[in-house]
């Protein structure tokens, strides 16, 4: 069995080294073979320079690199055919998470789909701004009511899938940016693929936009537009 690691990164320059080195940690204590995928998504920063030195101090890393930036959700689909692993992680790179528990994440998948955290669970630790709580509620109220999806958090970027289960879903997706998960996890919701949610260790410092919030919740809308009423994602699952 072979561990894959997806790492999309955007101006990251300042965070990009710890995260892979972190991850590294993580990855090395399951005592797996394992690659990181490190997806530079058209930064305008030192990110892919420093990726490259990390590159020259650890073969398992694989560098995906384009010039514009597409957004997180396109990043990792990029990624993901580049793996050849049997579980693939996704890991943000912004160094707001602590993968210290993803051996837990890996024993997770012996019975489930997917794994993801959840700033919500009881084990976790969250440093955040109230104004953060505070949004994170308010979406996550959106999503149950728009997808009657039964789980706490779709926003936090830890996850780890099955192939097979992953292998599906970015089959289907369409979000390129801010809402790739909620879409990946309503799809999931539909294909009755079973989540386990588990405890992050996470220090959110960056706020949000008014112009990232409404961004959001338009795509939310296409999301639930292409799920409810044009039933895209069914369509597609017998092309």
């Amino acid at each position: 069995m072979k561990l894959s690691m997806i790492m999309p990164a955007y101006n990251e320059e300042k965070h990009i080294e710890e995260a892979i080195e972190e991850a590294i940690k993580a990855l090395k204590r399951i005592g797996l073979d394992y690659e990181i995928i490190v997806v530079n998504d058209g930064s305008e920063d030192e990110t892919e320079n420093k990726v490259i030195m990390c590159k020259k101090k650890y073969q398992s890393i694989k560098l995906v690199s384009y010039n514009e930036n597409k957004g997180k959700g396109f990043a990792i689909k990029e990624g993901f055919k580049h793996i050849s692993g049997d579980i693939i992680f996704l890991l943000d790179t912004d160094g707001e998470i602590l993968p210290i528990n993803l051996q837990d994440y890996f024993n997770a998948l012996k019975s489930a789909d997917i794994a993801i955290g959840s700033k919500w669970h009881k084990n976790s630790s969250v440093q955040a701004p109230l104004v953060r709580k505070f949004l994170s509620i308010g979406f996550y109220a959106l999503v149950k009511l728009f997808f009657s999806i039964k789980i706490s958090d779709t926003q936090t970027g830890f996850k780890a899938f099955r192939r097979e289960a992953l292998e599906k879903l970015v089959r289907l997706q369409f979000a390129n940016r801010y809402v790739f998960d909620v879409e990946l996890l309503a799809i999931a919701n539909y294909l009755k693929l079973k989540v386990i949610e588990l405890p992050v260790h996470i220090k959110l410092n960056a706020g949000f936009s008014v112009k990232k919030i409404l961004q959001m919740f338009l795509e939310l809308l296409g999301v639930l537009y292409r799920l409810k009423i044009k039933k895209e994602y069914q369509k597609m699952l017998f092309k």
